[in-house]
């Protein structure tokens, strides 16, 4: 008995070693936003691929599978997520490889979501107290943690890191995205108003992934550039050929 409660327990802790995040607000609006249980969990099927396996098109077969619903019923409730601006499909070159292909985008979905709470429609939480700032595990609604937002950034006013990168990505940000995220500023010393700027250059360039973003902090690494007037200057004179 003791050898089954072992392997239980170790069974138990490689499961939720591998858990995916899913954003607290979409099991409290789904409801409002008409998604039937089938339509919501497809929904986190395309996040727990993009998270945990780092798929962000998975095949109709693959997501039939996940649900073990026939092909109809999964094509069907596609369609009606895509129809109503839930999901997406992007288009997306990435320049390491020079491969083009497809991933789903989920930013109609958390604008909607975003737009209910905005209105008042539904309550920003449950039950009494006031909201948590935040502890950094994932099973706090309020995962990802905030940076207070108290400094001015590049993209005008106070500003909070993470919460401007959801906004411009327009959707929550993955557990690995904010592990980058606390790397670029912990692990590699860059400054948050520099990691800011990338993130504006990225989106200038039209090539709003983390990839992309890293890549232009590593190019200022190798040529010294510490701080956003730098960048400014090296963005410049590479724009220009000089």
């Amino acid at each position: 008995m003791e050898g089954r409660g072992g392997i239980a327990r170790g069974l138990a802790e490689a499961y939720l070693d591998g858990a995916a995040s899913v954003p607290y607000a979409l099991l409290r609006t789904y409801r409002a936003l008409k998604l039937s249980d089938t339509e919501v969990m497809l929904l986190i099927q395309l996040l727990a691929f993009r998270q945990l396996e780092q798929n962000e098109f998975p095949t109709m077969e693959q997501l039939q599978e996940r649900l073990g619903s026939s092909p109809s019923v999964v094509g069907q409730a596609m369609q009606k997520l895509m129809k109503q601006g839930l999901v997406g499909i992007d288009e997306i070159f990435d320049p390491v490889t020079g491969i083009q292909s497809d991933r789903y985008n989920l930013s109609g979905l958390f604008q909607k979501i975003g737009a209910l709470l905005a209105a008042g429609e539904l309550p920003m939480r449950t039950g009494g107290g006031e909201a948590s700032t935040g502890t950094g595990d994932l099973s706090d609604p309020q995962y990802p943690p905030r940076l207070p937002a108290t400094k001015t950034s590049v993209f005008g006013g106070a500003t909070n890191l993470f919460g401007v990168f959801e906004q411009e990505f327009g959707r929550p940000l993955s557990p690995m995205e904010v592990e980058t995220i606390n790397g670029w500023l912990d692990k590699d010393k860059y400054d948050e108003d520099l990691v800011l700027f990338a993130l504006k250059e990225s989106v200038f360039a039209g090539k709003l992934h983390f990839r992309y973003i890293d890549r232009i902090l590593l190019e200022w690494s190798r040529n010294r550039v510490s701080s956003v007037e730098e960048a400014r200057v090296h963005t410049q004179k590479f724009r220009t050929g000089r």
